[in-house]
């Protein structure tokens, strides 16, 4: 599976490489991210429990860093096992480009293998849960960086409502 997009972030490059480098950042915006740790400078170990399709597992994995060029970007790579559900093990280029002074355009280019159970899922439904985590992440990502104007609060939750519109 290939995997490539851009995201603008409301926040400096240099913002935006210290969170990419913050293990309680990345543990905030990677979706189903149970524990993340800093082995050394450029090793993280991480555990995930995601679910793809009818298969729910718990992925215990090691991410590492190379080809370092702060704050320009870096190459992740990582690997993960899941049990009986099966592994993943990918990696992606990420390369952040100031966007004035307060922005900042993050573009990766992203590969992927599944084996196991996982990959008897079929290409479409992997491909469909590796956008939409992609997608989740860098949400939360944008959100945990960049700079909340003054005064302005989280927006409250909408108000949930059952059958036929009616207040719960």
């Amino acid at each position: 599976m290939d995997m490539s997009g851009s995201q603008r972030i409301e926040a400096s490059r240099e913002k935006v490489w210290e969170g990419l480098n913050n293990p309680e950042v990345l543990k905030q915006c990677i979706p189903g991210c149970e524990t993340i740790e800093q082995v050394s400078p450029t090793e993280m170990t991480a555990k995930a429990v995601l679910k793809i399709g009818p298969v729910k597992a718990s992925f215990n994995g090691k991410v590492t860093l190379s080809d370092l060029d702060p704050p320009n970007g870096y190459t992740i790579s990582g690997e993960g096992q899941g049990g009986v559900a099966g592994f993943a093990k990918g990696g992606a280029t990420v390369r952040l480009e100031a966007d004035g002074e307060d922005a900042t355009i993050l573009h990766y280019e992203a590969k992927a293998d599944v084996g196991g159970k996982i990959a008897q899922l079929g290409a479409r439904l992997i491909d469909g849960t590796a956008k939409k985590l992609a997608g989740d992440f860098f949400e939360k990502f944008g959100q945990a960086i960049s700079p909340k104007p003054e005064g302005e609060e989280a927006p409250a939750e909408p108000e949930k409502k059952g059958w036929f519109g009616r207040k719960k």
